[in-house]
């Protein structure tokens, strides 16, 4: 597995390349409807609550991660700690699927969210979702319950300081 990896501010520029990632399958299946998803993801690169970044190793673009601000969101994931931040992430680039580095690219960016003072990150997967499921869990996320998203029934998983 290589590593480590960088986590590089989402600009304008990043959005082709999103376009791509969201469009292909194993993206699709997961985060739905492209077009909307697009149209979400590059609607959020003015949002202040949201920080997005583009996911790279060895000097190679390979996915996608947004980490905001859980007031700001109707989230459904009930009382959290001040200052909680949720994560939504992908791996576009299908040869990066599998290999560990979804739960050692999660691991990273969210040892460096707690370290920076976040009290707790978490996740919503789709329960159904078990390659996410597991690479939380690798990253030491823990389930904390099913619950009533936006997007429908999620799994809520936690990381706390």
């Amino acid at each position: 597995m290589a590593g480590p990896y960088r986590f590089r501010p989402m600009t304008t520029d990043d959005l082709p390349q999103i376009k791509r990632w969201l469009a292909l399958p194993h993206v699709r299946e997961w985060w739905g409807d492209p077009a909307e998803q697009y149209a979400l993801v590059s609607g959020d690169l003015e949002e202040p609550a949201m920080d997005q970044f583009i996911v790279a190793s060895e000097g190679n673009d390979f996915g996608y991660i947004q980490c905001y601000d859980l007031t700001a969101w109707n989230s459904g994931f009930g009382k959290q700690p001040d200052g909680t931040r949720g994560i939504d992430l992908f791996i576009g680039a299908p040869d990066m699927v599998a290999g560990g580095h979804g739960s050692a690219l999660i691991r990273a960016f969210v040892d460096d969210r707690l370290a920076q003072g976040a009290p707790r990150i978490v996740t919503d997967p789709d329960p159904a979702n078990a390659l996410a499921v597991r690479a939380y869990a690798k990253a030491g996320f823990r389930e904390a319950g099913m619950v009533d998203t936006p997007d429908g029934p999620a799994l809520l998983m936690i990381r706390d300081a």
